[in-house]
């Protein structure tokens, strides 16, 4: 059957839509920008299941691998670079299969203390996909997007203090639920200079969606999350980022010439080339989250990512996370049954 022309354009604006998703692109706004509010404010969200109903989570797992270069090839007075690169541990089957995490997992097992912080450098960072609505914002943002169901790149530090409430076998419903959910609140402090979220937390007091939030997840719908975590590279594009790593662990500048179609650094412009805004590699948004605009006045603030919690080390094993994800998934089993039962 013919498609009609409302129906072209709706793919096509799907296709566009996921694509730029792919990309990470910040430049619509969809991604709230949370690292942006002030030391001392706060932002109230309201978390939404996702649109893929074999996610067992509200959310999705990311994870990038940072490549620092000493600057761009053939620029005069370049400064160092960060080119984010995704890690194919963050796969289905993919597990311990990411060929950079493979040279750098026997570092942590050398005596030499400069290996492990080089290789704490270089394993991947991990931070996860959550939507929902922002119900209290304290930016004035220049760019809000027609939809309100917005997308939340959390740090493990967030992450962890989400995880712990789903652990509390009195929570009585999904913290999505639309008619007896939680809000969650991140507050942004400072510790040692530092952004610090740890006060973060659930609010006690469950709540409903507004008439104008169920509105907009009638016009909108729900966003199906792993469309919007980078593809699965190809194995050119494997084999590109170990060539790049190598290039980092040496010192290397960062050549455009070789990896540029494939890879670049947060803001990169080739001679030639000009990128339609909100258009960007996915090394453009990471960089972005790892490295928040700070006032001249303010304290420095890095990374919300920059804890992990499976770098390979004694105090930290790789096995817990997957322990905890497994408690995460019966509390959140145990929630849904009880909700089937009730209702």
């Amino acid at each position: 059957m013919a498609l009609t022309l409302a129906e072209i354009r709706a793919r096509l604006q799907a296709q566009e839509s996921k694509s730029q998703g792919n990309s990470g692109s910040f430049g619509d706004g969809s991604v709230y920008p949370h690292w942006n509010i002030e030391e001392g404010e706060s932002a109230k969200f309201r978390f939404l299941p996702d649109a893929d109903p074999s996610n067992n989570y509200f959310w999705v797992e990311r994870a990038m691998i940072k490549l620092p270069f000493a600057g761009i090839k053939g620029q005069v007075d370049s400064k160092p670079v960060i080119v984010q690169v995704p890690c194919i541990e963050m796969f289905p089957g993919q597990e311990n299969k990411c060929p950079i995490l493979a040279q750098v997992r026997p570092w942590f097992k050398d005596k030499d203390k400069t290996l492990e912080d080089m290789g704490r450098k270089y394993w991947k960072k991990k931070s996860y996909l959550f939507q929902g609505f922002v119900r209290e914002n304290p930016m004035k943002e220049d760019k809000v997007p027609e939809n309100p169901i917005r997308r939340f790149i959390i740090s493990p530090q967030i992450f962890n203090l989400v995880k712990g409430a789903l652990m509390d076998p009195e929570l009585e419903n999904l913290p999505t639920d639309y008619q007896a959910g939680l809000d969650f609140v991140i507050n942004k402090t400072a510790k040692g200079g530092y952004a610090d979220y740890s006060t973060s937390k659930w609010m006690r007091k469950e709540s409903s969606l507004t008439t104008e939030e169920v509105a907009a997840l009638d016009k909108f719908g729900l966003l199906t999350l792993s469309e919007f975590l980078p593809k699965m590279p190809t194995a050119e594009e494997l084999a590109i980022m170990v060539e790049m790593f190598e290039a980092s662990v040496d010192g290397q500048a960062y050549d455009p010439d070789k990896w540029s179609k494939y890879f670049k650094p947060a803001g990169f412009r080739g001679d030639d080339e000009t990128a339609p805004a909100g258009k960007t590699t996915e090394s453009a948004p990471a960089a972005k989250v790892a490295a928040p605009p700070v006032a001249a006045k303010a304290a420095p603030v890095v990374a919300e990512d920059e804890e992990d919690d499976d770098t390979p080390v004694a105090d930290a094993p790789v096995a817990t996370p997957a322990a905890s994800g497994s408690r995460a998934e019966d509390i959140l089993a145990m929630i849904r049954n009880r909700q089937k039962t009730t209702s």
